[in-house]
């Protein structure tokens, strides 16, 4: 058995129903008359997103829902969609569903409870035993913390496998307002889940995870998350956020390469979360990254846009499936989040 825990399986999943970055676009025209706005057409059709999945009927959709009917959004998609992650991952490491011994779900685009992760043991017919956490409200780092619960579990009790899980319905809490963070967050935010199961086991092509850090900057704690307003969830995302993550990333890397004694060039795999072009531009640009470091983000973005907390797992899954690692390889992982977060990963095959 290997000492440190690893990623044995991957999967992830998407609503079906999947929509140009121009249909998405054309669609909030004919309902918000102030989306007719050369300046907003731009941040649309600049984002580098090509296409989102997003859990709406493009012959039934119309907007102005109530918060009781985005609730029903998130409830009718979030175990489905969360769900065909998982069955994916589980049959892509051959592991049976009653393997799992833990199960952690990080989601910030809805609530309920039971928590998914009751709601999951039921939709799968998965042992009624397992030791569970539902994570709710760390934005696009929720990822890493589930990744950590998971470590923790599979350190705490060798042997055992952990399920991580993160699903977004991004489309039950869009928000509609005369404001440019409200109109960047529709450009770029998209519904999706993805799935990890974490043991320590020998994994067939899958990392093992090294170290996990978190730099978290409270002076930007007001700069990105969700507010309620008339009961509806509005996104919260200042232009702070692209011109900091960069700088932050890049302490953060430093500390965790340092700390591993691991020299910059000796990294072969960067899982960068793609929160979106201006995000991505940032950590290119202070952590003197190049394109092809950074082509599995821009990959993720352009075909699935920005799904919270999944989207650097379908980051880590392109590099896994695309990427081509070798025994022997490192690689870092990066998300970032409310708080301001940062959260990293020391990664080795």
């Amino acid at each position: 058995m290997r000492s440190a825990p690893a990623i044995l399986a991957l999967g992830t999943a998407t609503p079906p129903n999947r929509y140009s970055q121009r249909e998405i676009y054309d669609i909030s025209t004919r309902y918000f008359p102030m989306y007719r706005d050369r300046r907003i057409e731009q941040i649309f059709m600049s984002s580098d997103i090509e296409y989102r999945h997003l859990a709406i009927d493009r012959d039934t959709f119309v907007p102005f829902e109530t918060a009781d009917e985005l609730h029903a959004r998130f409830s009718a998609n979030a175990v489905p969609v969360a769900a065909e992650a998982i069955r994916r991952c589980l049959e892509g490491g051959r592991i049976a569903v009653d393997e799992i011994d833990y199960i952690v779900v990080a989601t910030c685009t809805g609530y309920l409870c039971p928590g998914l992760t009751a709601l999951l043991i039921k939709e799968l017919g998965m042992r009624t035993n397992l030791q569970r956490a539902d994570l709710v409200g760390m934005g696009c780092a929720g990822a890493m913390p589930a990744l950590q619960r998971g470590y923790d579990y599979v350190m705490a009790y060798p042997g055992r496998k952990a399920l991580v899980v993160t699903v977004e319905i991004c489309s039950a809490c869009y928000y509609v307002d005369d404001s440019l963070e409200t109109v960047v967050g529709n450009a770029i935010c998209a519904d999706g889940a993805a799935a990890a199961v974490v043991a320590r086991e020998e994994a067939a092509g899958g990392p093992a995870i090294a170290r996990f850090e978190t730099l978290l900057e409270p002076s930007y704690i007001d700069t990105v998350g969700f507010q309620f307003k008339s009961g509806m969830l509005r996104i919260v995302l200042s232009k702070d956020i692209r011109d900091n993550a960069g700088g932050l990333a890049e302490t953060l890397i430093n500390s965790m390469l340092q700390q591993e004694g691991i020299a910059r060039e000796d990294v072969r795999h960067w899982v960068i979360h793609s929160g979106g072009r201006k995000v991505i531009d940032s950590i290119k640009k202070e952590a003197g990254l190049s394109e092809e470091q950074l082509k599995h983000s821009r990959c993720v973005l352009r075909n699935f846009g920005n799904m919270s907390s999944s989207t650097v797992l379908f980051v880590l899954n392109e590099v896994m499936t695309n990427g081509q690692p070798q025994a022997g390889d490192i690689g870092v992982m990066l998300a970032m989040g409310p708080g301001l977060a940062i959260e990293g990963a020391i990664l080795r095959w």
